[in-house]
């Protein structure tokens, strides 16, 4: 709880059953405000899009080991130390097969 005149934090006096500003002496009865380490959690629904994940991917002219297709998608990772060159992990976009090309 902060206090509403001089902004600083305020302690909770409870056998006052008040919140007490240090600096300024102001109080607030405890039952205001929320105590901290004691907020009422909140659900949250969060919607998962897999298909369209993939769609804005890149797409590189890759032959697919796995089912010859044509075309694939492609991201580029750090796998080595920093001064070696990145690797690219490659994902078919008809049979979802993915393998990696070290540069």
């Amino acid at each position: 709880m902060f206090c509403p005149v001089c902004k600083r934090s305020m302690q909770p006096d409870r056998p006052q059953g008040v919140w007490r500003c240090k600096g300024c002496g102001t109080t607030v009865p405890l039952g205001r405000g929320v105590e901290v380490g004691r907020s009422t959690p909140q659900s949250r629904a969060v919607a998962v899009v897999e298909e369209a994940r993939v769609a804005t991917l890149p797409t590189a002219q890759e032959i697919c080991p796995k089912c010859e297709n044509g075309t694939a998608y492609y991201v580029l990772r750090q796998t080595r130390g920093s001064d070696e060159p990145e690797t690219r992990i490659f994902e078919c976009t008809k049979c979802g097969h993915k393998w990696r090309e070290y540069q």
